[in-house]
């Protein structure tokens, strides 16, 4: 059951009888990867004052995220079930605060030289870094939303480089 990119798309965590397993690796060889993850954490005027200001009664607000983030992408594996424990051997995480829209652009980057990519620690990172956002500001504002989290770039593997633009 291989999926090459010529090949037509098939769920790879399903077997050929569509019950569910968790892929071979086995037989691959190691490889530099990247993901690149992001989302977007919108939020009122108000909760973005006091985010900006770091009036937040529960500390630093970004710099808590950013280590949320982190922690996530290196606990990826037990949370999403047919996910690969693997080596990372880089987890950034940056902010790109939006005044004008009151929002918080979060962007992950992980790496890893190992035999399976390293998109859903991106992922989980991005998606942890905001809900850790929300959960400093929940306080000042329950309606702040959190959007758009989705993988922007891969690379490595046998797919080789992926862009979402």
């Amino acid at each position: 059951m291989s999926n090459t990119p010529t090949d037509p798309p098939i769920l790879s965590h399903l077997d050929e009888s569509g019950q569910v397993r968790m892929v071979d690796v086995s037989s691959k060889a190691p490889s530099q990867r990247t993901a690149i993850a992001e989302g977007l954490v919108r939020m009122s005027a108000t909760a973005y004052k006091l985010l900006s200001a770091q009036q937040n009664a529960k500390g630093e607000v970004l710099n808590t995220a950013r280590v949320a983030g982190v922690l996530a992408a290196k606990r990826c594996a037990e949370l999403i079930p047919l996910c690969h424990g693997l080596p990372l051997s880089f987890v950034g995480i940056e902010f790109f605060p939006d005044d004008a829209n009151h929002s918080i652009a979060v962007k992950t980057t992980c790496r890893t030289d190992y035999k399976t990519g390293v998109e859903m620690e991106a992922m989980m990172a991005c998606s942890v870094a905001a809900l850790t956002i929300y959960d400093m500001c929940k306080a000042a504002d329950k309606g702040i939303v959190i959007e758009h989290i989705r993988l922007r770039y891969k690379s490595g593997g046998k797919s080789g480089e992926w862009h979402n633009d």
